[in-house]
């Protein structure tokens, strides 16, 4: 069970994940052993999965950031573990979700021009068995990034 200042750790890891013990001490009136234990805590216990770091596609030149639907011809255990197996592989597909309606999957992409994202769409995905249908959308503008889990509706 999570108390509030678990959910405060959370919440200030979550913007800063490189804060030492010292510093989350300050922010939640703790004692810096204190805060150190309730982190390696929620680490232990999986409600921290890990620590990252968030990269400028720009500047490492993806310049086009789509999100393709993709729909298979066929629902069985083998044509959908074959699909994951090709997303799995493909470095500039960064995030998956299997879908409800008419879409089965929803790709999030980053390529480095059109050309490699038409590669991808007609070289990789419509040739695989199990796809039949493809629709893509590239992003023109991200005028909110990927922000942290709300943490207060807890």
């Amino acid at each position: 069970m999570l108390d509030s200042t678990d959910l405060r750790l959370l919440a200030v890891l979550q913007k800063d994940a490189h804060l030492t013990a010292q510093e989350l001490s300050e922010m939640l009136n703790l004692s810096p052993s204190q805060a150190g234990r309730r982190r390696q805590r929620l680490e232990a216990e999986g409600y921290i999965s890990s620590y990252v770091a968030r990269l400028d596609p720009e500047r490492l030149g993806l310049a086009i950031q789509a999100f393709v639907q993709v729909q298979l011809g066929t629902h069985g255990s083998d044509q959908a573990r074959a699909f994951a197996e090709l997303i799995g592989s493909r470095s500039e597909i960064t995030s998956a979700w299997t879908l409800t309606g008419e879409a089965d999957y929803l790709l999030r992409v980053y390529c480095a021009d059109l050309a490699a994202l038409h590669a991808l769409i007609h070289e990789v995905l419509l040739p695989h068995p199990t796809v039949t249908r493809v629709q893509s959308q590239i992003v023109m503008d991200q005028f909110k990034q990927d922000g942290p889990l709300p943490t207060a509706i807890f």
